[in-house]
């Protein structure tokens, strides 16, 4: 499509085991248009957070073409690969991953202060107060709630505006209000900032919420929903 932002073309991924190799991904072909939003599904172990890791640059193909925002991934060294993602990817994981010696403003502050912009830490302010955590932003990770931690990993990942938003499981250590809270915030920010958003998740009334659904099963791909044209 013209207005593909991510394209994988015939890939696969295959990592080597104790046992021999394992196929993780098998023969994965998608194509995720501009301002999207995809839903990934399927049963423990299918490859979904694997194929998630691979959209982002995060892991190597072991076959087949990923292009992104105009970026052959398969083709870049893991230096290009960090700019990639530094350039145009935000990433939400289940377990928060925050720095526990750092405050919340600290967290958000600085991946951007790595990437070189001077008004880091008065983004970092602006994009936690969008998540409702003005009032927090001098609490360390152990003093936030599982929903507050996962609301500072939100506005870390939204920080830079990445055209490309990933989340894995984001709500699977949350409660159900919790999780309905970061996910209202979730798409709140993707309307804002105009960025493409891949989700993983086990909730089927998220996944609903999504323009298209992708199931996973046994590394390979079938969609279950997708975009009218």
């Amino acid at each position: 499509m013209a207005d593909s932002v991510l394209s994988l073309d015939g890939v696969s991924l295959t990592l080597k085991g104790n046992a021999g190799d394992i196929e993780i991904l098998k023969d994965i072909s998608l194509s995720v248009r501009k301002g999207e939003t995809v839903g990934l599904t399927g049963p423990s172990g299918s490859g979904k957070s694997s194929l998630l890791m691979l959209m982002g640059g995060l892991e190597k193909a072991s076959s087949g073409r990923i292009k992104a925002l105009g970026h052959e991934l398969t083709l870049l060294n893991e230096d290009q690969l960090a700019r990639f993602r530094m350039r145009h990817v935000g990433v939400v994981f289940q377990s928060f991953h925050l720095i526990p010696t750092m405050t919340a403003l600290e967290n958000v502050a600085t991946p951007l202060e790595l990437a070189g912009r001077k008004d880091a830490f008065d983004r970092a302010l602006s994009e936690l107060e969008n998540v409702g955590l003005q009032d927090r932003v001098d609490h360390y990770p152990s003093q936030l709630s599982g929903g507050e931690q996962q609301r500072v990993a939100l506005a870390r990942a939204s920080a830079p505006s990445p055209d490309l938003l990933l989340a894995d499981e984001p709500t699977g250590n949350l409660d159900t209000a919790n999780g309905a809270a970061i996910m209202e915030q979730m798409f709140g920010l993707r309307d804002r900032k105009g960025s493409t958003l891949v989700l993983v998740t086990h909730d089927s009334e998220i996944a609903r919420l999504c323009d298209t659904t992708l199931s996973l099963h046994d590394g390979r791909l079938e969609t279950l929903k997708a975009t009218a044209l």
